[in-house]
């Protein structure tokens, strides 16, 4: 008697069934469908097949090696190349197809009187395989040739493992399909494509990104699976990191389309050749994934030749310059640069050189809109009673002032600084750092914590208290250990975010 599976599916009510074929001398057959509502369901606890060969172990159980060592019935003494169903699933590649299907609830009932018969079964063949496995030694050494395996009935070991592989790959296939079928009617995907789909589902992307992708740029839904990986492993490799693939493909699709030799290790190289650390590659490509649609030599060199040349940018500072800002490499430089230089020139009449320090100190000023960025802070500056002069040398020293909110950060530090500090406006001008400082996690807790200890000074609070660490504010401050410093700062905190809460 033999014994075959038959695995079908899908079927076009997506209903899935495994036939149970077990053929008779006669020549007639049983088919037992196994049916589980309308998914598509298997687990595959066990992938067995029968061979009609007698097996030779158990007709003389006290048979011995060629080495006179006794063989148990059913343990093999000898490693065998070939894996087993049972070794197959517990291998790396086994355990991967099997979670994979685990994961898409495959479900096969399997009863426990068929488990026992499987097992024995799987014992009777790990020990002809082995047997034949050390007969097929001999014959190789006394130069008979091996004939090629074929995958026939009976041949357990490679029949197993091969049949195992690929009916897990057809499951995986089907469940792939299962799962696109929406996607292909809605935007008229081709199915060669679903597995470039499941592929990217292992970054995360889910149905409503692939539409994001077909609509910014379709064709970047039509690249072969092993390619997009080859690329995508690149960029892992370079710094990116995992959770952070989706969100520069979805910014940029077209890197699916980039090849790794003639786009991305040149722009890679072109970084590194700026003085940029290997560290923060990875960083600046996920802050700027664009960078890769400019060419290197007509585009990102004349970029940072601009910089250095009109800019005045020092050679040394540009690997500072590109991490700070990374948009720099790929925006319209002289344009930025030319109305940023005019508009600080003829408004605070900045020098030149003030101009330079603040890009160098905080590029980004050349991306901050003039009219809803620049020109609101400075009118705010003039607004508490600063002159040009002072905004200048506040703004040459903290450039980011430029990227504060006036209503949530900038006002509050300054109403602070004046009717609880008792400090006048042109302390600014001294104190510029006052203005980047947090005023929950630094300015309030360390005024309020001398306060407590009586030992905040008479008249204006000095804001150079504000400055050094907490270490050295303790120190040189409050005389007392940090530890009591920050449970202080931690009570406080806790009750102003009860405060808030409350008002709301």
């Amino acid at each position: 008697m033999a014994i075959s599976i038959i695995c079908k599916f899908p079927l076009p009510s997506h209903t899935c069934s495994i036939f149970l074929k077990i053929s008779f001398p006669g020549g007639s057959y049983f088919n037992a469908p196994i049916r589980r509502n309308n998914k598509c369901l298997f687990r595959f606890s066990r992938i067995c097949v029968v061979s009609s060969h007698t097996n030779q172990k158990i007709l003389k159980p006290n048979r011995k090696s060629r080495f006179g060592h006794p063989i148990s019935p059913y343990d093999s003494d000898e490693d065998d190349d070939v894996l087993t169903s049972d070794e197959f699933m517990g291998s790396s590649r086994g355990n991967s197809l099997w979670q994979k299907c685990k994961d898409e609830s495959l479900d096969v009932k399997v009863s426990g009187q068929d488990q026992q018969r499987l097992k024995f079964q799987n014992a009777t063949h790990i020990g002809r395989d082995s047997h034949h496995h050390s007969e097929r030694g001999s014959k190789e050494k006394l130069g008979h040739r091996r004939p090629t395996p074929e995958i026939t009935q009976g041949k357990s070991g490679n029949k197993e493992k091969i049949l195992g592989y690929t009916l897990l790959q057809e499951a995986s296939g089907s469940l792939a399909k299962d799962r696109f079928s929406h996607l292909a009617e809605e935007l008229d995907l081709d199915e060669r494509w679903f597995p470039l789909l499941d592929y990217l589902s292992t970054f995360g992307f889910k149905d409503s990104h692939f539409v994001q992708m077909y609509e910014r740029h379709m064709p970047s839904l039509q690249i072969n699976k092993t390619s997009a990986q080859e690329r995508l492993e690149f960029l892992l490799s370079v710094g990116v990191k995992h959770k952070d693939i989706r969100k520069i493909i979805l910014r940029q699709p077209q890197l699916l389309e980039y090849t790794v030799e003639n786009n991305l290790k040149s722009h890679v190289t072109f970084l590194a050749s700026l003085g940029i650390p290997d560290s923060r590659i990875g960083q600046i490509i996920t802050a700027t994934p664009s960078l890769f649609s400019y060419s290197v030599e007509n585009s990102l060199k004349p970029t940072v030749t601009y910089l250095l040349e009109e800019v005045g940018i020092e050679k040394n500072d540009l690997a500072k310059v590109v991490q700070l800002s990374p948009q720099i490499l790929v925006q319209r430089i002289d344009t930025s640069w030319t109305a940023r230089f005019n508009f600080l020139t003829r408004e605070l009449g900045a020098p030149r050189d003030s101009i330079v320090k603040m890009v160098r100190k905080h590029p980004q000023l050349l991306h901050y809109s003039i009219e809803d960025g620049l020109l609101p802070r400075i009118n705010f500056l003039r607004s508490i009673g600063m002159r040009n002069s002072e905004i200048v040398k506040v703004l040459t020293s903290i450039t980011q002032v430029f990227s504060l909110s006036l209503e949530e950060n900038l006002k509050p530090k300054y109403m602070y600084l004046v009717n609880e500090l008792g400090n006048e406006v042109r302390s600014l001008t001294k104190y510029p750092t006052y203005l980047s400082l947090s005023l929950d996690q630094r300015i309030r807790p360390r005024h309020m914590f001398l306060v407590s200890l009586k030992r905040a000074p008479k008249g204006p609070f000095p804001l150079s208290s504000f400055v050094p660490t907490d270490e050295s504010f303790c120190q040189q401050w409050a005389r007392t250990s940090l530890d009591k410093y920050l449970d202080f700062r931690q009570r406080l905190l806790l009750k102003e975010l009860a405060r808030k809460y409350e008002r709301r």
